[in-house]
C-alpha cells in the first residue's frame, strides 16, 4: 500500500476544487495526470481526454465529486448499479460524480477512465470516520504491541512507532484542512494494515495468526472509510 493518494482520490479532490471554482483548469489537469501514466476517458460521448471528463462533470450540473474504495463484502462508497460495483470492485476504487461515475483501469502505461451510470450512495460522515480511525489506531497499536509485532513484522512496527509522522498530501484549494488531515491519517493506517497483513511473519500458531488479522481488519476498514469521507465532498463540513 502506497502513502500516495489512489488515482480516484486525487481526481475526486481536484475535480471538486475545479467545479467549485477553487482551482484553474491547467492546474487541475496537471495534478490529476501527474506521473508516468497516460490518461484516456472511455465511454464519454464528448471526447476521450481528461479535460472532456471535467467539462462533462460541469455540464451535468455536479458541484463536487466523491471517492469509493470497495473491497469484497464492503462496497464502500458505491450505490450501484451492479455493473459499476463490479468494475470498481475489480480495481478497488472509483469516482462518483452525481448520477455517473468513472472507474480507472491501468493497462500498461495508460489509465483508462471508464464512464457509467451511478445510483445514489451512502458515505461515512467525516466526524464519525475521524473518531473511528483515531480509536481503531489506538486499539490496533495496543493489540499489535501485545502480539510482539516488532518480532514478526519490523516494518509495521516502525510505522506504528511513527504514527505522528503523517504523509504530506497536496490538497487542492477549497479542501477542508480537517479532511486533508483525515486523508493523510487514513492512508497511513491503511498502509500499516496492509503491510502487517502481507504475510504471517513469524506466527507460531493458527490462534496467533487469527489474533493478528483480527487486530488489523478493523484498522483497514476504518482507514478506508476515513479516506472515502475525506475525499467525498458531499459529506464535507460547511466552510
Amino acid at each position: 500500500m502506497s502513502l500516495e493518494l489512489p488515482l480516484s482520490a486525487r481526481l475526486a479532490w481536484w475535480l471538486t476544487a475545479w467545479l467549485r471554482g477553487h482551482e484553474v483548469t491547467d492546474h487541475v489537469l496537471d495534478a490529476v495526470t501527474d506521473g508516468d501514466l497516460g490518461h484516456v476517458v472511455d465511454g464519454l460521448a464528448g471526447g476521450t481526454a481528461m479535460l472532456d471528463l471535467l467539462l462533462e462533470a460541469r455540464r451535468s450540473g455536479a458541484t463536487g465529486a466523491g471517492l469509493a474504495l470497495p473491497v469484497e463484502g464492503d462496497p464502500l462508497g458505491l450505490g450501484g448499479p451492479r455493473e459499476l460495483n463490479d468494475a470498481a470492485l475489480a480495481v478497488g476504487e472509483a469516482v462518483v460524480v452525481g448520477a455517473w461515475a468513472v472507474v480507472p483501469e491501468v493497462v500498461g502505461e495508460v489509465a483508462h477512465w471508464r464512464v457509467g451510470p451511478a445510483a445514489p450512495r451512502q458515505v461515512p460522515d467525516v466526524g464519525e470516520a475521524d473518531r473511528a480511525l483515531r480509536a481503531t489506531l489506538i486499539e490496533a497499536a495496543d493489540l499489535l504491541s501485545d502480539l510482539d509485532v516488532a518480532h514478526w513484522r519490523p516494518e509495521a512496527a516502525d510505522e506504528l512507532m511513527n504514527l505522528r509522522h503523517r504523509p504530506v498530501l497536496d490538497a487542492p484549494s477549497g479542501t477542508p484542512p480537517r479532511c486533508a488531515d483525515l486523508a493523510a491519517r487514513g492512508l497511513q493506517g491503511w498502509a500499516i494494515a496492509e503491510l502487517a497483513l502481507g504475510d504471517d511473519g513469524g506466527a507460531l500458531s493458527t490462534h496467533e495468526i487469527e489474533a493478528r488479522r483480527s487486530a488489523l481488519r478493523p484498522l483497514e476498514r476504518a482507514s478506508r472509510r476515513a479516506l472515502v469521507a475525506a475525499c467525498s465532498s458531499e459529506v464535507w463540513p460547511d466552510p
